[in-house]
């Protein structure tokens, strides 16, 4: 007996063990797989940032050039009217937020400046290299420690002869105030290895360790910092602040338009969680497949045990017994039966339960992604046009718009995945009529597209209500895309939005509401198969929303078509204080 108690015992220890070395392998391989879907939006982000800042910098090259073709700029260099080249500069330097504009003649000596109250830098080299006919740029510090980009463009005269220069410099402070702060962290070095662009501002001219990764402060004794690799990607880990992850992966792109070098730091806490969760479930799994088998086994060992005892007592007793003996194998044949049906119905009820979460997961994303996508594609094809067009502000404009979208897809899955889990954030002070503005600008091609007319005139003042502007923006976007396809083949198509105080009523023109008890219910929908991309979960995900701010959504068949009436709960003036 003390034998098949220790044979038992060393069963189930091999079993966890298996369990835990099949776990970490699923949480190494799930961590990699996050890593790498990680790293390929950390690169989209830094590829972003190093365009938005080569972009910024450039027009600042491209002001220079246009200075040094001015005809007052050739008069200063023959010795004519100083002060009004002075004025000329000032007001271009105000007008192009530019720092300051030097006009040098070809050794490097000021004669006009836009500012000359500002501090020096050392803009020699940029000279030189403007003296030789060349475009010169490079950074630097003033000499009140401040950081600039600066470009000298040569000033030819009627022989084509170098007689000056015109530097521009930028303050890249004031560039850095538009992304202080933004996600991920990122930072531009120079060739020296110092951090000179950042948007975490304690960074500012940290250095890099020699031959080492990582960064040490200008000033003071080193932080605590570690690197190691996962698979093809190195991770750092920090102790530099609350700014900045723990741990994060670190990517780099080279800039050498600017002569700079952008990297980034990306938090690899959602992959931790992701690879923890899959490494979970599995072993959750597992234990309660081995609970079960090893409660099966062990009702089969008693049972078996039992029948044995019971054959000794029948070789003795007298046939009278053999009766119970055989009504005792009966009920064990009953009881395998119902251990079956039972581990067949566990099993069975565990499938479902997964088949369902999936299939909510994927209804959810691809409803709430859609409009946001059809957008970002708009944005782009309008982007292309106005390229094609030579009209690269309007393509500025619209590419500013896909990062907008993109912003607002990443925070339309963290809200989608905290509605699967029945989580919300705190409602916050929003203004409605900004929330409805965005939403109506997000589904304006689809109104366009559906002959759709508008009738929306917002009040100029804001009006302030309790709720989250993203959640509120897909409520609303949910509405007006529903009264859109409703609308669908009618002779009249108007869309009416109106506002009172924290109340807003959205109504069509179309069939109105076939079944106003079923319209909030999960996956009901009056569209035809193929007919639309819709799920049936637009409704059922807004009312959930509008419940979670205290507010309240309803809808009834007006005297022209549908009519959908948002109550919304009003920011208390304490509250805003």
């Amino acid at each position: 007996m003390v034998d098949g108690y220790l044979r038992r015992v060393f069963v189930v220890l091999g079993f966890i063990a298996l369990v835990a070395a099949a776990t970490a392998g699923v949480w190494r391989y799930g961590y990699v797989q996050a890593l790498d879907q990680l790293a390929r939006q950390g690169r989209s982000d830094l590829a972003l940032a190093s365009d938005r800042l080569t972009g910024q910098l450039q027009r600042y090259r491209e002001l220079a050039v246009l200075v040094a073709d001015h005809p007052q700029v050739g008069a200063v260099l023959t010795g004519e009217d100083v002060a009004t080249a002075e004025a000329l500069l000032l007001e271009i330097a105000d007008k192009t937020a530019a720092e300051d504009i030097r006009l040098t003649d070809a050794t490097g000596v000021v004669l006009a400046r836009a500012h000359p109250e500002l501090a020096e830098f050392d803009m020699a080299p940029l000279v030189r290299r403007a003296a030789q006919g060349a475009l010169g740029w490079g950074n630097g510090t003033t000499t009140d420690g401040g950081r600039v980009f600066a470009y000298a463009a040569p000033v030819f005269d009627g022989q084509s002869q170098v007689k000056g220069a015109v530097v521009v410099t930028a303050d890249l402070a004031t560039i850095e105030l538009d992304w202080v702060g933004s996600n991920p962290a990122v930072f531009f070095t120079n060739a020296g290895e110092q951090v000179f662009i950042t948007n975490r501002s304690e960074t500012v001219f940290w250095t890099r360790p020699e031959d080492a990764p990582g960064l040490k402060p200008a000033d003071g004794p080193a932080l605590p910092f570690d690197s190691y690799r996962v698979g093809r990607h190195e991770v750092w880990q920090m102790g530099w602040g609350p700014y900045l992850p723990q741990k994060a992966l670190h990517l780099v792109r080279l800039l050498p338009v600017i002569g700079m070098k952008g990297e980034a730091l990306v938090d690899v806490a959602p992959a931790r969680r992701l690879a923890t969760l899959q490494a979970a479930a599995l072993a959750a799994l597992c234990l309660a497949f081995g609970a079960m088998l090893f409660l099966a086994t062990e009702r089969r060992r008693t049972l078996t045990q039992a029948n044995a005892q019971l054959e000794a007592r029948v070789a003795e007793r007298t046939a009278a017994l053999l009766d119970t003996n055989t009504q005792l194998r009966r009920e064990a044949i009953e009881r395998e039966e119902a251990q079956t049906a039972l581990k067949r119905a566990q099993e069975d009820l565990m499938r479902a339960g997964k088949l369902s979460a999936l299939g909510q997961m994927s209804a959810g994303l691809s409803h709430e992604l859609n409009q946001p996508l059809m957008a970002i594609q708009t944005f782009a094809e309008n982007a292309v046009a106005f390229l094609e067009r030579d009209t690269p502000a309007r393509a500025s404009d619209n590419l500013s718009r896909i990062s907008d979208m993109a912003r607002r897809m990443g925070r339309i899955i963290k809200n989608l995945r905290a509605f699967s889990r029945q989580e919300s954030e705190p409602a916050v002070r929003v203004d409605l009529i900004e929330v409805l503005n965005s939403a109506v600008e997000l589904t304006l091609p689809h109104l366009r597209h559906g002959g759709i007319t508008l009738d929306f005139t917002p009040p100029d003042a804001p009006v302030w209500v309790s709720g989250g502007e993203v959640r509120l923006g897909q409520v609303f976007v949910n509405l007006i895309s529903n009264a859109v396809d409703a609308m669908a083949g009618q002779d009249t198509r108007v869309l009416r939005i109106d506002i009172a105080g924290e109340t807003v009523t959205v109504a069509d023109t179309g069939p109105g509401i076939v079944m106003p008890a079923q319209m909030f219910d999960p996956f009901y929908s009056t569209k035809e198969v193929g007919a639309s991309e819709g799920m049936g979960l637009g409704l059922s995900i807004s009312y959930s929303i509008i419940q979670s701010f205290g507010g309240k959504i309803s809808g009834h068949n007006g005297p022209e078509g549908a009519e959908f009436v948002v109550e919304l709960n009003g920011w208390a003036d304490e509250a805003a204080a």
